[in-house]
C-alpha cells in the first residue's frame, strides 16, 4: 500500500503550491472522486443515506478503501494546521488559547481516530491471511497514527503522552528504514518526528546529551497489548529495542579538536554522527585496497559515499543544534554557542576534505601530474579467431579527442577542488588564523598548478606550443609559491601515508609536482624555440627577394636573430667595384692643375687657380655695374619719368 509514501507525496505536492487550506480543499475533491469511484455516494434523485463504514473485506478487495480513510484523516489534520496557522498570526502572546485551541485538538482527534480505524482494519486476521495487507502496511499505519496522536498531545501540552506517541513512531520508522532503506522514512524522521520528540524531551527536562534514539527506547510502549508490535519490530531489526553495549557507548566521541582548541560535545546527535564518521572512515582503506588494485577510479570514488553521508549528517546535526540555541535566545558569547561554532568548523572542514579526496581519487594517481598528453595507450578488446583462440591484445595510442575529453574532465575536478578550498575560508574562525590561511593558499596554489598543467597539455595536443609554454610558466610559479609552505609541514608517518587522500598534501607530493613542472617547462621551451627557428627558415626559403639580402660576411657588425646558414657568403663570387682612392682628392679636381696637364706654357697649378679666381672677380664687378645702371634708369611708377 505504501502508506507513508502516499501521505508524504500528498503533503509535498499540495503544500508546494499553497497553504494548508488549499491542501484541505484538494483532499475534499479527491475524497469525492474516490467515493464516486468506489460507489460510496448517493445517486441523484434518491434519498440520502448514511455512509457505510469501511470493513476489512473492502480493503481486502480493493486497497483504495484504505486510501479513503487516509484522505479523510489527512483532511482533518490539514484543517487543524490551517486553524493553527491562522490563530498563531493573530495571537499576541504566541500561545493559542480558547476556542481556537479546542478546535485544533478536536480536528487532530478526528484525524487520529480515523487513522486508528485503519490500523484496526489492517490488524484484522482476515485481512492479513487474505492478502489485504502486509506487516509493513500495519507498521506504517501504526506509525502514522502514533505521529497524529503525538501532535494531538503536543497541542494539549501533555508532554509525557507526547513522548510515548512520538517514541513509538520513531522506533517504527527506524525499523522500517533499517530494513527497506527508503529515503521517505528518513525524511519524515528528520522533518516531523525528531524535532517534536526533542522538544517534548526538553519540556520534560530530559538532558540534551541523551540521544533521540535512547529517549525513544526509554518511552516506547512495552505493555502486553503492544506485544505484537514489539515482535514485528524485532523482525525488522532485532537489536533496535535493546540498549547498546557499553563498548559502543565508549566509542562515541566526547570532545572534538579544531587546530589548537578542544571543546566538549554536549549534543548526543552530534556525537553519534561523529561516531558514524569514524566507523565509515575506518572501513574506507580496506575498500580502496580490495581486489588487488583492480578497482577503477569511479569505483574507488564511490567508496567515499558512506563517509560523505555520515559527515553530512554530522554537519546537519551541528547546524540543527545551533538553530535550537538561537531559537532559545542564546547569544554568540555563550559557552555552548562557542563550542558549537568550533564543532561546526571542524565537521565542515572534515566534510570538505572528504569531498576533495573523492575528487582526487577520480583524477588518478599523483593528482594527474604524471599523465603525459600523448603517452596514454588504449587496449583493443580481445577477439576470437575462427579456431576459437583469442587474439593477442594490441595496445594503440588514444586519439586526440579522447585525450582532450579526459583532460577536460580533470580540469572540471580541479575547479571543484578550488571551490571547496574557497568555501573553507567562510567557516567561523578561519579568516583570523593567518597560519592556517597561508597553508590553505599554498594548497590552493598546488591545485592551480595542476590545473594549468592539464590545460598546457591540452594546448600541446592542439599544436599551440606558445600557449602551452605560458601555462607551464604560470604553473611553475604557482608550484614555487606552494613548495615552501608545504615542505614546512610535518612529514607523514608510514601509517598515515596509507590513508585515503583528503585535503592533506605531503611534501613529497609537492616536490614531485615541482620536478614534473620543471622538466615539462624546459622541454616545452625547447620545442617553442625549435618551432620558431623552423618557421623563420621556411619564411626565408619561400621569400622571392631572399638573395637581395647581403650575406652574413658583409653584416658582421649587425646581430642577426634569424640566422640563415645557407647565406653566409656570396658564392660563386661576382665582379664588383672596389674604391681605391680617398674621396677628398676628387673634390678639388676642378681647381687643381697637375704637372703635364696644361697646354705647353708650363703654368703651375697655383697660377691657374689665381687666374680663375681673378677672372671671377672681374666678372662679378661688371654685373654690379649693370644693376646700378638699371636702377638709375627707372623713375616714377612703371619706369616713366615725371
Amino acid at each position: 500500500m505504501d502508506i507513508t509514501q502516499f501521505i508524504v507525496s500528498q503533503r509535498s505536492d499540495a503544500l508546494s503550491i499553497g497553504d494548508h487550506n488549499a491542501y484541505r480543499a484538494r483532499l475534499t475533491r479527491q475524497l469525492l472522486t474516490l467515493r464516486k469511484k468506489l460507489g460510496r455516494t448517493t445517486a441523484k434523485g434518491k434519498k440520502y443515506t448514511g455512509r457505510e463504514p469501511v470493513t476489512s473485506e473492502d480493503i481486502q478487495k480493493n486497497h483504495e478503501f484504505a486510501h479513503l480513510l487516509l484522505l479523510a484523516s489527512e483532511r482533518a489534520w490539514a484543517h487543524a494546521m490551517h486553524v493553527k496557522s491562522a490563530s498563531s498570526a493573530g495571537a499576541t502572546s504566541g500561545t493559542i488559547t480558547g476556542s481556537a485551541r479546542t478546535h485544533i485538538i478536536s480536528r487532530l482527534t478526528k484525524a487520529y481516530n480515523t487513522a486508528q480505524e485503519l490500523v484496526r482494519l489492517l490488524d484484522d486476521q482476515t485481512v492479513s491471511s487474505g492478502g489485504g495487507g502486509s506487516d509493513d502496511d500495519l507498521l506504517e499505519a501504526r506509525a502514522y497514527a502514533a505521529s497524529l496522536d503525538g501532535a494531538r498531545q503536543f497541542e494539549k501540552q501533555h508532554w509525557k503522552e507526547c513522548l510515548i506517541s512520538f517514541s513509538e513512531a520513531r522506533i517504527i520508522y527506524t525499523a522500517l528504514l533499517s530494513a527497506d532503506k527508503k529515503e521517505v522514512f528518513k525524511d519524515i524522521l528528520t522533518s516531523v518526528v525528531d524535532p517534536s520528540l526533542r522538544y517534548a524531551a526538553y519540556r520534560s527536562q530530559i538532558p540534551r546529551s541523551q540521544p533521540v534514539l535512547a529517549i525513544a527506547r526509554r518511552f516506547f510502549p512495552r505493555s502486553a497489548d503492544d506485544a505484537e508490535l514489539v515482535s514485528l519490530i524485532r523482525k525488522k531489526d532485532p537489536d533496535l529495542l535493546n540498549e547498546k553495549p557499553s563498548a559502543e557507548q565508549d566509542n562515541v566521541p566526547k570532545t572534538i579538536t579544531w587546530r589548537t582548541r578542544t571543546v566538549e560535545i554536549e549534543d548526543a546527535a552530534i556525537s553519534l554522527a561523529l561516531a558514524a564518521v569514524d566507523t565509515a572512515s575506518t572501513k574506507l582503506p580496506s575498500l580502496l585496497n580490495s581486489d588487488d588494485g583492480r578497482l577503477s577510479a569511479g569505483e574507488k570514488a564511490a567508496a567515499y559515499d558512506e563517509v560523505l553521508i555520515a559527515s553530512q549528517d554530522a554537519v546537519d546535526a551541528t547546524k540543527h543544534a545551533i538553530e535550537e540555541l538561537i531559537g532559545e535566545g542564546v547569544g554568540q558569547s555563550d559557552r555552548r554557542m562557542q563550542a558549537l561554532q568550533v564543532t561546526r568548523t571542524a565537521v565542515n572542514y572534515a566534510l570538505i576534505g572528504w569531498r576533495i579526496g573523492r575528487n582526487r581519487m577520480l583524477i588518478g594517481p599523483e593528482d594527474g601530474a604524471g599523465m603525459e598528453g600523448g603517452g596514454s595507450m588504449r587496449r583493443r578488446p580481445r577477439k576470437r579467431t575462427t579456431d576459437g583462440e583469442e587474439e593477442a591484445v594490441v595496445e594503440k595510442p588514444e586519439g586526440t579527442g579522447r585525450q582532450l575529453a579526459r583532460l577536460r574532465e580533470r580540469v572540471v575536478l580541479y575547479d571543484a577542488i578550488l571551490q571547496s578550498i574557497d568555501s573553507i575560508k567562510d567557516l567561523p574562525g578561519v579568516a583570523g588564523d593567518e597560519t592556517f590561511m597561508a597553508e590553505l593558499q599554498a594548497k590552493r596554489n598546488y591545485f592551480r598548478a595542476l590545473k594549468c598543467l592539464s590545460l598546457s597539455r591540452s594546448h600541446t595536443l592542439l599544436s599551440s606550443a606558445q600557449n602551452a609554454l605560458a601555462l607551464l610558466s604560470l604553473a611553475s610559479n604557482l608550484s614555487n609559491q606552494s613548495l615552501g609552505p608545504l615542505q614546512s609541514t610535518l612529514s607523514p608517518s608510514p601509517a598515515s601515508s596509507q590513508q585515503p587522500p583528503t585535503l592533506a598534501i605531503t611534501p613529497q607530493q609537492a616536490q614531485s609536482l615541482h620536478s614534473v613542472l620543471q622538466t615539462s617547462l624546459t622541454r616545452q621551451h625547447a620545442l617553442v624555440e625549435l618551432g620558431r627557428l623552423n618557421h623563420s627558415t621556411e619564411e626565408r626559403s619561400s621569400s622571392p627577394n631572399q638573395h637581395d639580402i647581403a650575406p652574413l660576411i658583409e653584416r658582421l657588425d649587425v646581430y642577426d636573430a634569424d640566422l640563415d646558414p645557407t647565406h653566409l657568403v656570396t658564392y660563386p663570387p661576382t665582379l664588383e667595384p672596389v674604391p681605391v682612392k680617398p674621396l677628398f682628392l676628387d673634390v678639388a679636381w676642378n681647381w687643381i692643375e697637375y704637372p703635364g696637364r696644361g697646354g705647353g706654357g708650363g703654368v703651375g697649378g697655383r697660377e691657374v687657380l689665381e687666374q680663375r679666381l681673378g677672372g671671377g672677380k672681374e666678372k662679378h664687378e661688371e654685373q654690379e655695374k649693370e644693376r646700378e645702371t638699371e636702377q638709375k634708369g627707372r623713375r616714377g611708377w612703371f619706369g616713366f619719368g615725371r
